[in-house]
Protein backbone atom coordinates (compact mmCIF):
# COMPACT_ATOMS: atom_id res chain seq x y z
CA UNK A 1 0.00 0.00 0.00
CA UNK A 2 1.28 3.84 -0.68
CA UNK A 3 -0.52 7.00 0.41
CA UNK A 4 -3.65 8.02 -1.85
CA UNK A 5 -3.19 10.35 -4.37
CA UNK A 6 -5.91 12.49 -6.38
CA UNK A 7 -8.00 11.08 -8.79
CA UNK A 8 -9.90 12.17 -11.82
CA UNK A 9 -11.42 15.35 -11.21
CA UNK A 10 -9.28 15.91 -7.77
CA UNK A 11 -10.97 12.73 -5.94
CA UNK A 12 -8.61 11.28 -3.53
CA UNK A 13 -9.25 8.74 -0.87
CA UNK A 14 -8.42 10.42 2.31
CA UNK A 15 -8.04 14.21 2.30
CA UNK A 16 -5.07 16.20 1.73
CA UNK A 17 -3.75 18.19 4.55
CA UNK A 18 -5.12 20.14 7.13
CA UNK A 19 -6.92 22.17 5.02
CA UNK A 20 -9.44 19.45 5.09
CA UNK A 21 -9.69 19.35 8.70
CA UNK A 22 -13.57 20.83 8.52
CA UNK A 23 -13.72 23.52 11.67
CA UNK A 24 -17.66 22.97 11.82
CA UNK A 25 -17.06 18.70 13.06
CA UNK A 26 -17.47 18.49 16.80
CA UNK A 27 -14.18 18.58 18.82
CA UNK A 28 -13.61 15.46 20.13
CA UNK A 29 -15.63 13.92 16.13
CA UNK A 30 -16.16 10.36 18.72
CA UNK A 31 -17.55 11.17 22.19
CA UNK A 32 -18.45 7.98 24.30
CA UNK A 33 -19.75 8.97 27.59
CA UNK A 34 -20.77 5.58 30.39
CA UNK A 35 -22.17 3.88 27.71
CA UNK A 36 -23.11 -0.01 28.42
CA UNK A 37 -24.33 -3.11 25.98
CA UNK A 38 -24.77 -6.28 27.09
CA UNK A 39 -25.23 -9.98 25.09
CA UNK A 40 -27.80 -11.08 27.57
CA UNK A 41 -27.16 -10.33 30.95
CA UNK A 42 -23.09 -10.28 30.80
CA UNK A 43 -22.40 -6.96 30.62
CA UNK A 44 -19.76 -6.65 27.14
CA UNK A 45 -19.34 -3.02 27.43
CA UNK A 46 -19.93 -1.35 30.96
CA UNK A 47 -19.31 1.96 31.61
CA UNK A 48 -17.02 3.11 28.69
CA UNK A 49 -16.13 6.59 28.68
CA UNK A 50 -13.73 7.91 25.52
CA UNK A 51 -13.08 10.60 22.86
CA UNK A 52 -11.16 10.94 19.84
CA UNK A 53 -10.75 13.60 17.32
CA UNK A 54 -9.58 14.12 14.08
CA UNK A 55 -6.23 13.95 12.97
CA UNK A 56 -5.15 11.53 15.45
CA UNK A 57 -5.08 7.42 15.62
CA UNK A 58 -6.61 5.39 18.03
CA UNK A 59 -6.00 1.99 19.40
CA UNK A 60 -8.47 -0.06 20.78
CA UNK A 61 -6.43 -3.11 23.12
CA UNK A 62 -7.48 -6.06 25.23
CA UNK A 63 -7.64 -9.69 25.52
CA UNK A 64 -10.29 -11.63 24.02
CA UNK A 65 -14.34 -10.56 24.97
CA UNK A 66 -12.69 -7.19 26.62
CA UNK A 67 -15.07 -5.28 24.53
CA UNK A 68 -13.66 -3.69 21.90
CA UNK A 69 -15.08 -4.78 18.74
CA UNK A 70 -18.64 -4.58 20.46
CA UNK A 71 -17.11 -0.72 21.39
CA UNK A 72 -16.47 -0.28 17.32
CA UNK A 73 -20.25 -1.56 16.40
CA UNK A 74 -21.98 1.07 18.69
CA UNK A 75 -19.62 4.09 17.44
CA UNK A 76 -20.18 2.80 13.82
CA UNK A 77 -24.56 2.88 14.48
CA UNK A 78 -24.42 -1.54 14.13
CA UNK A 79 -25.91 -1.48 17.99
CA UNK A 80 -27.73 1.01 20.48
CA UNK A 81 -26.25 1.03 23.65
CA UNK A 82 -28.34 0.18 26.76
CA UNK A 83 -27.11 3.10 28.54
CA UNK A 84 -25.05 6.02 28.09
CA UNK A 85 -24.14 8.53 24.88
CA UNK A 86 -22.50 8.01 21.73
CA UNK A 87 -21.93 10.58 19.56
CA UNK A 88 -20.47 10.71 15.78
CA UNK A 89 -19.65 13.77 14.84
CA UNK A 90 -22.30 15.26 16.55
CA UNK A 91 -24.97 12.41 15.81
CA UNK A 92 -26.51 9.61 17.45
CA UNK A 93 -25.03 6.68 15.14
CA UNK A 94 -27.79 4.63 16.20
CA UNK A 95 -30.69 7.02 15.68
CA UNK A 96 -29.43 9.25 12.26
CA UNK A 97 -30.21 7.77 8.71
CA UNK A 98 -27.70 5.25 7.68
CA UNK A 99 -26.82 7.24 4.80
CA UNK A 100 -25.96 10.49 6.31
CA UNK A 101 -23.90 8.18 9.23
CA UNK A 102 -22.03 6.47 6.32
CA UNK A 103 -20.69 10.31 5.31
CA UNK A 104 -18.53 11.04 8.44
CA UNK A 105 -18.16 7.52 9.47
CA UNK A 106 -16.65 3.85 7.03
CA UNK A 107 -16.00 0.68 9.03
CA UNK A 108 -13.91 -2.41 8.02
CA UNK A 109 -15.16 -4.83 9.96
CA UNK A 110 -13.54 -8.00 11.56
CA UNK A 111 -14.98 -10.78 8.90
CA UNK A 112 -16.04 -8.36 5.73
CA UNK A 113 -18.08 -10.50 3.50
CA UNK A 114 -19.62 -9.97 -0.01
CA UNK A 115 -22.16 -12.22 -1.23
CA UNK A 116 -22.00 -11.71 -5.50
CA UNK A 117 -18.76 -11.99 -7.58
CA UNK A 118 -18.47 -8.60 -7.77
CA UNK A 119 -15.06 -7.07 -9.26
CA UNK A 120 -12.68 -5.56 -6.94
CA UNK A 121 -13.37 -2.04 -8.37
CA UNK A 122 -17.03 -2.28 -8.56
CA UNK A 123 -16.69 -3.39 -4.86
CA UNK A 124 -14.42 -0.65 -4.00
CA UNK A 125 -17.03 1.76 -5.65
CA UNK A 126 -19.74 0.71 -3.30
CA UNK A 127 -18.19 2.57 -1.21
CA UNK A 128 -19.01 5.94 -2.82
CA UNK A 129 -22.70 5.26 -2.48
CA UNK A 130 -23.83 7.65 0.10
CA UNK A 131 -22.33 10.39 -1.98
CA UNK A 132 -24.32 9.53 -4.98
CA UNK A 133 -27.76 10.19 -6.29
CA UNK A 134 -30.88 7.85 -6.52
CA UNK A 135 -29.61 6.27 -9.84
CA UNK A 136 -26.02 5.81 -8.33
CA UNK A 137 -24.09 6.53 -11.44
CA UNK A 138 -20.32 7.28 -10.43
CA UNK A 139 -19.45 10.63 -11.50
CA UNK A 140 -15.69 11.86 -12.48
CA UNK A 141 -15.06 12.33 -8.77
CA UNK A 142 -16.15 9.14 -7.90
CA UNK A 143 -14.03 7.45 -10.11
CA UNK A 144 -10.97 9.58 -8.99
CA UNK A 145 -11.71 8.63 -5.36
CA UNK A 146 -11.80 4.48 -6.00
CA UNK A 147 -8.81 5.08 -8.34
CA UNK A 148 -6.75 6.87 -5.69
CA UNK A 149 -8.35 4.27 -3.03
CA UNK A 150 -6.96 1.10 -5.33
CA UNK A 151 -3.67 2.61 -5.97
CA UNK A 152 -3.41 3.02 -1.66
CA UNK A 153 -4.19 -0.57 -1.11
CA UNK A 154 -1.84 -1.98 -3.66
CA UNK A 155 -5.19 -3.14 -5.70
CA UNK A 156 -4.67 -1.26 -9.47
CA UNK A 157 -3.11 -4.54 -10.58
CA UNK A 158 -6.53 -7.02 -9.23
CA UNK A 159 -9.05 -4.52 -10.15
CA UNK A 160 -10.92 -6.29 -12.70
CA UNK A 161 -10.32 -9.60 -10.23
CA UNK A 162 -13.56 -11.05 -8.92
CA UNK A 163 -13.20 -10.54 -5.55
CA UNK A 164 -14.54 -14.13 -4.40
CA UNK A 165 -11.01 -15.14 -6.12
CA UNK A 166 -8.80 -13.29 -3.98
CA UNK A 167 -7.25 -14.67 -0.90
CA UNK A 168 -8.31 -13.64 2.48
CA UNK A 169 -5.48 -10.66 2.30
CA UNK A 170 -6.51 -9.63 -0.68
CA UNK A 171 -9.85 -9.30 0.26
CA UNK A 172 -9.17 -7.89 3.38
CA UNK A 173 -7.62 -4.57 1.46
CA UNK A 174 -10.43 -4.60 -0.99
CA UNK A 175 -12.51 -3.79 2.11
CA UNK A 176 -10.22 -0.85 3.68
CA UNK A 177 -9.68 0.59 -0.17
CA UNK A 178 -13.58 0.51 -0.09
CA UNK A 179 -13.63 2.37 3.01
CA UNK A 180 -11.06 4.61 1.69
CA UNK A 181 -12.97 5.56 -0.99
CA UNK A 182 -16.24 6.46 1.12
CA UNK A 183 -13.98 9.67 2.44
CA UNK A 184 -15.23 9.47 5.75
CA UNK A 185 -14.36 11.89 8.46
CA UNK A 186 -14.01 9.11 11.33
CA UNK A 187 -12.23 5.63 10.41
CA UNK A 188 -13.31 2.35 12.07
CA UNK A 189 -10.89 -0.77 11.51
CA UNK A 190 -11.89 -3.79 13.37
CA UNK A 191 -8.80 -5.65 13.53
CA UNK A 192 -6.97 -4.45 10.15
CA UNK A 193 -3.90 -6.52 10.05
CA UNK A 194 -6.31 -9.80 10.28
CA UNK A 195 -5.36 -12.17 7.53
CA UNK A 196 -2.24 -9.72 5.90
CA UNK A 197 1.82 -11.22 6.06
CA UNK A 198 3.61 -9.15 7.25
CA UNK A 199 4.76 -6.53 4.83
CA UNK A 200 0.97 -5.64 4.25
CA UNK A 201 0.16 -5.20 8.17
CA UNK A 202 2.75 -2.42 8.20
CA UNK A 203 1.75 -1.18 4.90
CA UNK A 204 -1.92 -1.60 6.74
CA UNK A 205 -1.11 0.50 9.97
CA UNK A 206 1.12 3.07 7.82
CA UNK A 207 -1.89 3.79 5.47
CA UNK A 208 -4.13 4.80 8.70
CA UNK A 209 -1.31 6.82 10.26
CA UNK A 210 -1.30 8.73 6.95
CA UNK A 211 -4.93 8.49 7.01
CA UNK A 212 -5.28 10.28 10.15
CA UNK A 213 -2.21 12.70 9.76
CA UNK A 214 -4.52 13.91 6.42
CA UNK A 215 -7.01 14.96 9.29
CA UNK A 216 -9.79 11.95 9.67
CA UNK A 217 -10.14 10.22 13.50
CA UNK A 218 -8.96 6.59 12.72
CA UNK A 219 -9.67 4.21 15.62
CA UNK A 220 -9.06 0.71 15.52
CA UNK A 221 -9.13 -2.36 17.17
CA UNK A 222 -5.64 -3.99 17.34
CA UNK A 223 -3.91 -6.86 18.90
CA UNK A 224 -0.30 -6.72 18.37
CA UNK A 225 0.75 -4.89 21.28
CA UNK A 226 3.90 -3.68 19.87
CA UNK A 227 2.49 -2.78 16.04
CA UNK A 228 0.08 -0.81 17.94
CA UNK A 229 2.52 1.29 20.03
CA UNK A 230 4.63 1.97 16.78
CA UNK A 231 1.35 3.36 14.89
CA UNK A 232 -1.10 4.68 17.31
CA UNK A 233 -0.83 8.24 18.77
CA UNK A 234 -3.31 6.84 21.57
CA UNK A 235 -3.98 4.11 23.32
CA UNK A 236 -7.30 2.45 25.07
CA UNK A 237 -6.92 -0.26 27.23
CA UNK A 238 -10.08 -2.73 27.67
CA UNK A 239 -10.67 -5.59 29.88
CA UNK A 240 -14.04 -6.87 31.37
CA UNK A 241 -15.86 -3.98 29.35
CA UNK A 242 -14.52 -1.46 31.52
CA UNK A 243 -11.57 0.95 30.37
CA UNK A 244 -8.53 -0.42 32.21
CA UNK A 245 -6.10 2.66 30.78
CA UNK A 246 -6.04 5.54 28.69
CA UNK A 247 -2.81 7.65 27.03
CA UNK A 248 0.25 7.30 24.58
CA UNK A 249 1.45 3.97 24.08
CA UNK A 250 4.38 4.66 26.65
CA UNK A 251 2.45 5.20 29.14
CA UNK A 252 0.05 2.85 28.68
CA UNK A 253 2.48 0.02 27.99
CA UNK A 254 3.89 -1.25 31.05
CA UNK A 255 4.79 -4.40 32.00
CA UNK A 256 2.81 -4.55 35.21
CA UNK A 257 -0.29 -3.51 32.81
CA UNK A 258 0.30 -5.98 30.47
CA UNK A 259 0.96 -8.85 32.88
CA UNK A 260 -2.43 -7.66 34.72
CA UNK A 261 -4.23 -7.26 31.76
CA UNK A 262 -3.17 -10.14 29.29
CA UNK A 263 -2.32 -12.41 32.48
CA UNK A 264 1.68 -12.97 30.59
CA UNK A 265 4.66 -11.97 31.88
CA UNK A 266 6.69 -9.67 29.57
CA UNK A 267 9.84 -8.17 29.28
CA UNK A 268 9.32 -4.08 28.06
CA UNK A 269 11.65 -2.35 26.27
CA UNK A 270 12.43 0.28 24.08
CA UNK A 271 12.95 -0.13 20.40
CA UNK A 272 16.49 1.22 19.72
CA UNK A 273 15.73 3.29 16.54
CA UNK A 274 12.17 4.52 17.01
CA UNK A 275 12.36 5.09 20.62
CA UNK A 276 9.07 3.06 21.17
CA UNK A 277 8.07 0.66 23.50
CA UNK A 278 8.36 -2.79 22.67
CA UNK A 279 7.11 -6.11 24.96
CA UNK A 280 8.18 -9.00 24.66
CA UNK A 281 6.80 -12.45 26.48
CA UNK A 282 9.35 -13.50 28.94
CA UNK A 283 9.78 -17.05 29.12
CA UNK A 284 7.44 -19.74 31.12
CA UNK A 285 3.61 -20.66 29.82
CA UNK A 286 1.73 -17.18 32.01
CA UNK A 287 -0.91 -17.92 33.09
CA UNK A 288 -4.78 -17.59 31.33
CA UNK A 289 -7.42 -15.96 31.50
Amino acid sequence: MSPPGGGAGGGGAVPGGAADVVAAWPDPIVDLREVRFGYGPRPAVDGVSFAARQGEFVGLLGPNGAGKSTLIRLVAGLLTPQGGTVRLGGLDPAAAPRRQVARVCALVPQEPRLDWPFTVRQAVMMGRAAHQGLLAIPGRYDLGAVEGALAACDLGHLADRRVDTLSGGERRRVFFARALAQEPRVLLLDEPTAFLDLAHQVAALEMARVAAHAGLCVVAVLHDLNQAAASCDRLVVLGSGRVIAEGPPAEVLTAERVEAVWGVPVWRGVHGQSGVPVVLPSGGAGRTR
